[in-house]
C-alpha cells in the first residue's frame, strides 16, 4: 500500500484533511500541536469504473484500491533546532512515498497562525531542507571515512556532496537540478525532500468561488507539484455522512464529488500508480500496479504464484467490456485478447490470468 505523509504548520488543517480522507476522528483543534502522536489511516480510492463493472457482473462484493495517510504534529519555524515540538515527528514520515503539504488560506480570527499559503510553504520547505541537511551531513561524514578503505563508496560521497550543497542553499531536492540517477541513488537515505510532493490549499466556504485565484500563486511557486484547493472542514463534515447524504451535501454546495476524491486520484497517479480490474459474480476488485508493468508483474499483485506460474493474460478495456455487457459476450465476439509475458498492462484493463504452479 502506498503511503502519503501530511506536513503543515499548526492549525493548517492536517488533522481535518486526515479525517476527510479516512473518515477518521483525529483531534482537530484550533490550537497548536493538537496532534502529538502520528495518526495513520487508510483511504479507499473510489472509482466509478469499478462500480460499473460490479453492477454489470452483479458482484457480491466490491473492493477498491486504497492508500495510507500519516498525519504528524505541526511544524514551526525553527523546528530543526528544537522549536515547538522540534522535528521529532518527521521520523514518522521518513518512509512515506510522497509528501502532502497542507497550506492554510482560510480566514478565521479564532484560529491563530498565518493565512498566506506561500508563507506556510516557505517555512515547511526550509524546515524539511534543514532536517535533510542534518541527515546528509551525518551520512557524508560516515561515507567519507569509510571510502578511505573502500573506493567503491566514492560514488556515494559524490551524490551526498551534491545533495549537501543543494540543501545548504535551503533548496529542497525536488526543486534541484540534480540528475535523476543521483536522486534515485539517494532513495535509501529516505530524505524528505527527495520525495514527490503535492499540495492542498485549505480555504473556507466563503472562498469557494475564488479557489483558482487563491491557489494560483502556490501553483506558480511549486511548479514541481500538483496543487489543489479544498474547503477541508466542509469535506471532513461530509465524510462523516452516509454516502447519499454526503453526495447531496456536496452537490448542494456545487462541489460535485468534492475536491478530495480528485486529490486522492492525482496523488495515486503522481507515484506512477495505475489500476486494473478483475470482475465476476463473487467479486469486482481494483488492483494497483506500477505504470509500465508487464502482465506477470501485474499478476503478482494478486499473488506471487500468479507471477511465478504465469502462462498468459486475457484482457479487454473496461469501457469496451461494459458496452458488450459481459465477459462471455465479449469472448463470443472475439474481443477478449490473449496476451503473453511481454504485454504492458494499461490503466483500465480488465484481466483474467492463467497460471500453473
Amino acid at each position: 500500500m502506498e503511503r502519503f505523509g501530511f506536513v503543515g504548520l499548526p492549525n493548517a488543517g492536517k488533522s481535518s484533511l486526515y479525517n476527510a480522507l479516512t473518515g477518521g476522528s483525529a483531534l482537530a483543534a484550533p490550537y497548536a500541536f493538537a496532534t502529538t502522536d502520528p495518526n495513520v489511516g487508510v483511504a479507499k480510492i473510489f472509482d466509478d469504473r469499478l462500480d460499473k463493472l460490479a453492477e454489470m457482473s452483479s458482484s457480491k462484493s466490491v473492493i477498491p484500491t486504497s492508500v495510507q495517510f500519516n498525519d504528524i504534529g505541526g511544524l514551526v519555524e525553527g523546528a530543526h533546532s528544537g522549536e515547538g515540538l522540534g522535528n521529532m515527528f518527521l521520523a514518522g514520515i521518513r518512509e512515506v512515498d510522497a509528501i502532502v503539504f497542507v497550506l492554510r488560506a482560510f480566514l478565521d480570527s479564532d484560529v491563530p497562525g498565518p493565512t498566506d499559503p506561500l508563507e506556510h510553504l516557505r517555512v515547511l520547505e526550509i524546515e524539511l531542507s534543514l532536517a535533510d541537511l542534518d541527515a546528509v551531513e551525518k551520512q557524508l561524514d560516515k561515507k567519507t571515512r569509510q571510502a578511505k578503505g573502500d573506493k567503491s563508496l566514492l560514488e556515494d560521497v559524490r551524490f551526498l556532496t551534491l545533495a549537501k550543497e543543494t540543501l545548504e542553499e535551503g533548496t529542497p531536492l525536488y526543486r534541484s537540478d540534480m540528475k535523476a540517477d543521483d536522486r534515485e541513488a539517494l532513495k535509501p537515505y529516505f530524505l524528505l525532500t527527495n520525495k514527490p510532493v503535492l499540495a492542498v490549499v485549505n480555504i473556507d466556504e466563503e472562498q469557494l468561488d475564488d479557489v483558482e485565484q487563491i491557489i494560483a500563486p502556490v501553483r506558480e511557486e511549486l511548479r514541481v507539484a500538483e496543487v489543489f484547493g479544498a474547503c477541508i472542514q466542509l469535506e471532513a463534515e461530509a465524510a462523516q455522512l452516509p454516502a447519499d447524504e454526503r453526495t447531496e451535501m456536496l452537490e448542494g454546495l456545487g462541489l460535485g464529488e468534492g475536491a478530495l476524491p480528485r486529490f486522492v486520484r492525482s496523488a495515486y497517479h503522481v507515484l506512477g500508480l495505475r489500476t486494473y480490474f478483475t470482475t465476476g459474480e463473487q467479486e469486482s476488485r481494483a488492483w494497483t500496479f506500477r505504470a509500465g508493468a508487464h502482465a506477470p508483474e501485474a499478476a503478482g499483485v494478486i499473488h506471487t504464484d500468479f507471477e511465478r506460474g504465469f502462462i498468459r493474460a486475457e484482457t479487454i478495456q473496461w469501457d469496451e467490456l461494459l458496452e458488450l455487457g459481459s465477459w462471455s459476450a465479449a469472448k463470443q465476439v472475439g474481443k477478449i485478447r490473449s496476451e503473453g509475458k511481454d504485454y504492458e498492462v494499461k490503466d483500465g484493463d480488465v484481466l483474467e490470468f492463467l497460471f500453473n504452479v
